[in-house]
């Protein structure tokens, strides 16, 4: 499935965030790409900010234009505050609670534990990032997929990072989804407000 694979970098200076984690492009040059990333930025019309934080929110979690555009209708179909509803449909996505449960750096590497067999839901391999969990569901490692670097790496050091809607057991590789995040929970700076009134347009 097609993704993002240009300069990760360029895109976290665009934002002036670490979209795709800590970046030290990001520190050493504080500033926009480009010839004139350090000059004088001109005032951005209300559509260009809301565009370009539904962008930033479609880079951070993977998804491309089409995948983020199903998300929200299907957060826009559902009872309660949108741009809440949003989120938490993204966060309750199986790559990015691999993510957040430490067992991957990143999301683009959960995204690959996940294509390549080593997650399994509720005892049954599940090879789909986008797949929605729902309350209660056990995320675990592969058994054979234990010994990866990689996992064992990522979970040295993310060893102190919890977050309140998931359980981890680092004694089997297992964890919980409890619930699907409360807004003040996710940790992520985006202006979901925005979002929702660019797709009201």
């Amino acid at each position: 499935m097609a993704r993002y694979r240009g300069p990760k970098s360029k895109i976290s200076r665009k934002f002036g965030e670490p979209i795709f984690g800590p970046s030290k492009a990001l520190q050493n040059k504080a500033y926009p790409p480009g010839q004139h990333g350090k000059g004088r930025r001109k005032k951005l019309s209300e559509f260009a900010v809301q565009l370009a934080e539904k962008q930033k929110a479609k880079y951070m979690y993977g998804l491309l234009e089409k995948q983020f555009a199903n998300v929200f209708d299907k957060a826009s179909r559902k009872s309660g505050i949108t741009g809440e509803i949003l989120l938490q449909l993204l966060e309750s996505r199986l790559d990015n609670t691999v993510y957040r449960l430490g067992i991957a750096p990143t999301r683009r590497a959960a995204r690959q534990l996940v294509l390549h067999k080593h997650i399994t839901v509720n005892g049954s391999i599940v090879n789909i990032p986008s797949y929605t969990l729902r309350n209660n569901e056990i995320i675990a490692v592969r058994e054979r997929s234990k010994s990866l670097e990689l996992i064992a790496n990522s979970l040295a050091s993310t060893a102190t990072k919890t977050f309140s809607w998931l359980e981890w057991n680092s004694a089997n590789y297992t964890g919980k989804f409890l619930n699907a995040p409360v807004r003040e929970d996710i940790p992520e700076n985006i202006k979901e407000q925005l979002i929702v009134e660019l797709y009201s347009k």
